[in-house]
């Protein structure tokens, strides 16, 4: 692996990664608003726009702004792949000096860009940026990503910053090293924590969307959970584990109760009960089934890394000329 040295000063080749899906009626307005905060700095930048199988008009969007701009670059997946997938095209693809990640829809202010170059170049590897706790979505979205983090990060090993997603500069070594990385169920925040490079950390209030609404449902949000908890911790497993144990403290408890009725000539306090009998088997069977449920996961997360499947196909890239490549 490459490791090229960074230039400390000067002209930097800078490289813009935006996943986009469905999102053609702001895309050109976003590319505008790019486009002017990025005049103002003196780099050689690339936007690489990544369509994660778009349904709408976002691919000919796509292509007309290439044909306009040649700072454009496009890759159209074959199909939805996922946002993380999308991502990851984009990082592959990406030979900066340094690479940024933001989202298409406007809510990633475009002139902090500046001050994430700026951190790169005082020899920082990733600047990530952190979304101010009282600000960005709604109140329901903010309460259970901020559970979220807390929970991960009590029982997991690489610690997460809270509010802090898929905005982040990285320099040309974490990209080289997230290369070398290629599991199934990505979550790319937490892997690229776990490479562990100096950091430093910007705080930004998001904007409006600029169209529509988030495509982040809250399916996709739950998958992207457990894709973190299960990639990143065994605790679980543990969980099941220490479950175990107490039933087995609870039984033996038990037994030493009854011994000591029979010993004590109190056999006739032990009458059967049929509620008490069902409510133990029922928790007994509740519990070895949640543990069976939790093992079963991780074993198909197991199956589904093993096939080697890769994480996305491209079906067609087009340069900032117009000229597509199948």
């Amino acid at each position: 692996m490459t490791t090229s040295a960074r230039p400390a000063e000067g002209r930097l080749a800078i490289e813009i990664v935006v996943p986009v899906y469905n999102e053609g009626e702001g895309i050109e307005r976003f590319h505008a608003q790019l486009s002017q905060a990025i005049e103002k700095l003196p780099h050689d930048f690339t936007i690489r726009y990544v369509d994660d199988g778009s349904t709408d008009q976002t691919g000919e969007t796509l292509a007309g702004m290439a044909a306009r701009d040649g700072r454009a670059r496009i890759i159209e997946l074959s199909r939805n792949f996922g946002h993380q997938a999308a991502l990851t095209a984009g990082l592959d693809a990406s030979q900066a000096d340094a690479t940024i990640t933001m989202d298409g829809d406007g809510q990633h202010p475009v002139e902090m860009i500046g001050e994430m170059i700026e951190a790169f170049q005082q020899g920082f590897d990733i600047v990530l940026m952190q979304r101010r706790e009282d600000q960005g979505g709604p109140i329901f979205k903010r309460l259970t990503s901020g559970a979220f983090y807390r929970a991960l990060n009590r029982i997991a090993d690489t610690q997460l910053v809270p509010g802090a997603a898929d905005f982040r500069l990285l320099s040309r070594r974490v990209t080289e090293g997230l290369r070398t990385l290629r599991e199934h169920h990505r979550f790319l925040r937490g892997m690229i924590a776990w490479m562990g490079y100096r950091t430093a950390i910007l705080p930004y209030t998001p904007r409006e969307r600029l169209v529509g609404r988030s495509k982040y449902s809250l399916r996709k949000m739950v998958r992207l959970a457990m894709d973190a908890t299960f990639s990143f911790s065994l605790v679980p497993l543990y969980l099941g584990v220490l479950l175990g144990l107490l039933f087995i403290g609870l039984a033996a408890a038990e037994a030493i109760y009854v011994g000591s009725l029979w010993l004590g000539g109190h056999r006739d306090v032990l009458a059967p009960g049929w509620s008490s009998l069902m409510f133990m088997l029922l928790i007994v069977g509740g519990t070895l089934s949640t543990i069976l449920g939790v093992v079963g996961i991780y074993v198909g997360y197991i199956f589904q890394e093993v096939k080697r499947r890769p994480s996305y196909f491209i079906r067609r890239e087009i340069k900032g000329s117009g000229r597509s490549r199948e």
